[in-house]
């Protein structure tokens, strides 16, 4: 009867209970109904236990840098960046904002604040150049997706926490599917650009007027360096990179660019706080849930199933991809890790799937998740941000998502695509 705990979570889904309630309220319900109150007590008692984790500390501090960083108008300097590189292309504004969110995605890791950050600026600019309000929301929800999977990674630090990777190779597996989605991105712009004649945002920039924008550039794009370079050297670990990063982060906004006021600082730490407490409690709730799927022995019931369907791990992992697409329609990226990962990931290592790949295989599938509708969370913000419908900023993103599905699929069944970066660090077999 127990197994029935994950029909009841979608039906909770269904009729729009927040994830959190839905994650806590299913099993406890049907544990209460198979007489097992002793395990109700060990669910709930697990909601603290799932965030009482030093790796996760990470996840706060990286919002506080992307909060600072945002605030102390380091996303400007990336987007007159790009500019420099970029503005002077058939749709250029819409290829700026690609590389921004590229960019950024070495700052915050999270796709919220990318879509929130960027879209506040970039929508308004592209529909003063003449593009519709739905196409520049669809782009920026389309690129912000690249925030988690370019490291520092939110997600990423998630799933190797639940299931023991390490986060230097997660960080290091991510790189080239992130830079392929932005690629691919820009090459869907092109294409449209030619074919609907989209103007460039500017003239082309002199090599001087490139050093002028790099410069102010400097500082931001140094961030994702010291990140990884100090984890990669052993001198901190993640969360104590992500705590370097917040000092970097402030100490080059107060000091070095003065962009942020000290009386500032207050509202910039609520709002990260409320942001970091969201995901942590979506945390704490699906580590609770992950306690019910042990007990229930779905992983078992899951794995018979699976491999009862075919043994070929070729087409496993074609219908595992179409399972973790639909799955991220409707659930966000870290409940769904924290639950989908050690029902899953044990099946494919076990068939010869490296870890660190399935990982990552998982992890982008569930982030472009981010911007597919119904649920897509992204869309949601792009649709605040641009005061758009969310139903026409889904329409206008299908060819974005067909872009990056294709890159799922590439790094699926080209293990290379990921796995160099790792594998020549010394982080992966």
């Amino acid at each position: 009867m127990l197994i029935w705990f994950l029909p009841v979570f979608l039906v909770f889904l269904m009729i729009g209970l927040p994830v959190v309630f839905g994650l806590l309220a299913a099993p406890g319900i049907l544990l209460w109904l198979n007489g097992q109150e002793r395990d109700i007590t060990l669910l709930y008692r697990n909601v603290y236990n799932g965030m009482d984790s030093f790796p996760l500390m990470a996840i706060p501090f990286f919002m506080l840098a992307g909060e600072l960083m945002n605030k102390g108008g380091i996303t400007m300097r990336l987007v007159e960046f790009s500019q420099a590189l970029m503005g002077h292309l058939r749709g250029g504004l819409a290829h700026v904002n690609i590389l921004s969110s590229m960019l950024f995605a070495g700052l915050s890791g999270s796709a919220v604040a990318d879509t929130s950050a960027l879209g506040s600026m970039l929508i308004p600019a592209m529909e003063k150049q003449g593009y519709t309000r739905r196409f520049a929301a669809a782009i920026t929800a389309a690129s912000s997706v690249i925030g988690p999977i370019i490291p520092p990674s939110g997600i990423m630090i998630i799933y190797a926490y639940v299931m023991g990777e390490s986060v230097a190779a997660l960080f290091l597996a991510g790189i080239v599917p992130g830079v392929m989605v932005g690629i691919g991105l820009m090459l869907m712009v092109k294409v449209m650009a030619d074919r609907y004649d989209f103007p460039a945002a500017s003239r082309r920039y002199t090599w001087g007027e490139r050093g002028q924008a790099s410069l102010k550039a400097f500082f931001p794009l140094l961030t994702p360096v010291i990140i990884l370079g100090g984890i990669l050297g052993g001198v901190f670990t993640p969360t104590e990179a992500a705590a370097v990063a917040v000092a970097y982060a402030l100490v080059i906004g107060l000091f070095v660019l003065r962009t942020i006021a000290v009386s500032e600082i207050p509202g910039i730490l609520n709002r990260a706080g409320v942001t970091s407490a969201v995901v942590l409690l979506l945390v704490g709730a699906a580590m609770a849930f992950k306690t019910v799927v042990s007990l229930s022995h779905a992983p078992e019931i899951m794995a018979d199933f699976i491999l009862g369907l075919t043994e070929n791990p070729l087409i496993l992992l074609f219908l595992i991809n179409l399972l973790l697409f639909v799955v991220g329609m409707f659930l966000d990226a870290g409940p769904a890790i924290i639950i989908l990962g050690p029902i899953l990931g044990p099946i494919f290592v076990s068939m010869g799937v490296d870890p660190i790949h399935f990982a990552i295989i998982m992890s982008v599938n569930l982030t472009i998740g981010l911007a597919t509708p119904p649920m897509g969370l992204v869309l949601f913000v792009a649709a605040s941000v641009s005061r758009e419908r969310v139903e026409t900023i889904a329409k206008a993103i299908l060819p974005f998502l067909a872009v990056e599905i294709a890159v799922i699929f590439l790094i699926t069944y080209i293990p290379a695509l990921s796995m160099t970066i790792p594998r020549l660090t010394g982080f992966a077999n």
